[in-house]
């Protein structure tokens, strides 16, 4: 019998790798309460980010639509780059038409400067977080509603659980829309001095040690979420998706690398290869879904709005154009998979075609290497980043204009069987010459279209 509502709450971690939790292989990190969600729920193998990096990806899944659409390509707040067009509809602004509590709490960067992109103006009722792409887990700076508030001395993360906790609490006699987003395991890397010692004398670099710290205390604000809303008795009638923005950064020399397990797979956050972009992702929905069972169906980050949309019985408004299905049959085990290709490309500032891209239809994977010139970015972007880790964000212009650069032109693309090479490491281009064209210029119409749509929703972004 279908519940007379269902609730829905999307949580998303920053730049957690899919081999970031137990869960989906890593035999270090202590995540209970997310490994429990995967027994109780649906676990996603082949579930992929829309972009390499933050803003464009929470983007795509706030819309449906691929990144490039909405005009967010890039992080840089003080240019407007990370900004949804106004002209964009937001899976808040459905919900709350269809009589939800809306509610964000956590991580914005989707537009700072400039109160039009507030959270409270894209379709959340409630908001509690930063509008920056970072912040300081101590000494943070939070925005609850508008309002600016300063640390009480409580860690970051658990200010988010608390706040999420409470959301439910105020909205268990409604039907509810929640979009937790931590800024964990994001820079800068600091943890409660209390777990930080479970990681540490078992071969870890101080980094990593406090990065899997980060992750195990999200993990613990999650469980306490999980606890109200049973406790609540709204366990069973409410969806929660949990899964990560992009792939996991690496790198870094002596005490500070953050190299570590991240599945078999090749690239990092800021790379189209799987590594960048394939996420971890569990789905948990007692009353809709099976109880530890898995999902091998391509899953992509467009996908989530017409799919949890979709289950609360609602018709989409009319000439709203998405990228994405409602892949609940295929989270339901059900026979068949989505047909459509799937596509990335990111660099700084203005898109190149042909750097740092990828398309992927069915076993087969396109892609060209990122262009070192059009990856480069301007220093100056980093303070207003830097300097809004630890105050409030404030209103002011963006900058519209872009650096200048010169940018080669690219290199061959290359081609990878997934089925056989999830390293990507062998590329079988000279091997099928045809289908290489086939996919390179289906890859070219799709970019020539969504930089139609680019065009003007930049323009419009980077104005005032």
């Amino acid at each position: 019998m279908r519940p007379k509502h269902t609730n829905v709450i999307v949580i998303v971690a920053d730049d957690l790798g899919y081999g970031d939790i137990a869960a989906f292989g890593n035999p270090i990190v202590q995540t209970p309460n997310l490994d429990r969600m995967a027994a109780e729920g649906v676990t996603l193998t082949q579930h992929y980010s829309a972009s390499p990096i933050c803003a464009p990806a929470r983007a795509s899944l706030l819309t449906g639509r691929y990144n490039h659409r909405t005009g967010a390509v890039d992080v840089p707040s003080n240019r407007g780059l990370d900004r949804i067009s106004l002209a964009e509809t937001t899976v808040a602004d459905l919900f709350k038409s269809a009589g939800y509590a809306t509610g964000m709490v956590g991580k914005w960067h989707n537009g700072v400067h400039d109160m039009r992109y507030h959270p409270n103006a894209r379709g959340f009722d409630e908001f509690t977080g930063f509008l920056n792409g970072g912040m300081d887990y101590w000494q943070w700076v939070l925005d609850y509603d508008g309002t600016p508030k300063p640390a009480d001395g409580r860690y970051l993360t658990d200010v988010f659980s608390d706040e999420a906790v409470e959301f439910v609490q105020r909205h268990r006699e409604e039907p509810f829309f929640l979009y937790l987003a931590y800024n964990a395991p994001h820079a800068p890397l600091q943890a409660p001095e209390e777990l930080l010692e479970r990681y540490q004398g078992i071969g870890l670099t101080p980094a990593v040690s406090a990065l899997y710290a980060m992750i195990e205390r999200m993990d613990e604000g999650i469980g306490r979420l999980r606890e109200t809303l049973e406790l609540l008795g709204l366990l069973e009638d409410t969806l929660v998706v949990f899964t990560s923005d992009n792939g996991p950064a690496m790198g870094g020399e002596g005490d500070d690398c953050v190299d570590r397990f991240n599945g078999p797979f090749s690239g990092t956050k800021y790379d189209v290869l799987e590594g960048g972009i394939r996420v971890p992702a569990i789905v948990q929905w007692p009353t809709g879904l099976s109880a530890g069972s898995h999902c091998t169906g391509l899953v992509h980050f467009t996908d989530w709005l017409p799919t949890l949309y979709g289950l609360i019985g609602h018709t989409l408004p009319e000439g709203l154009s998405l990228d994405g299905d409602d892949v609940m049959p295929l989270l339901r085990g059900e026979q068949g998979s989505v047909a459509r290709a799937r596509y990335w490309q990111w660099n700084r500032y203005a898109p190149v075609a042909h750097a740092n891209a990828a398309m992927r239809e069915g076993r087969w994977k396109l892609y060209w290497p990122p262009i070192p010139e059009a990856s480069a970015k301007d220093p100056a972007d980093n303070a207003p980043y830097e300097r809004f880790m630890s105050e409030a964000h404030a209103l002011m212009d963006v900058d519209a204009t872009l650096p200048p650069r010169n940018v080669p032109l690219p290199g061959a693309p290359r081609l990878f069987d997934l089925e056989t090479d999830l390293a990507e490491q062998t590329d079988l281009s000279g091997t099928y010459p045809e289908r290489v064209e086939e996919m390179r210029q289906r890859w070219d119409a799709w970019f020539q279209g969504v930089m139609a749509e680019w065009s003007r929703a930049s323009s419009s972004n980077r104005r005032g």
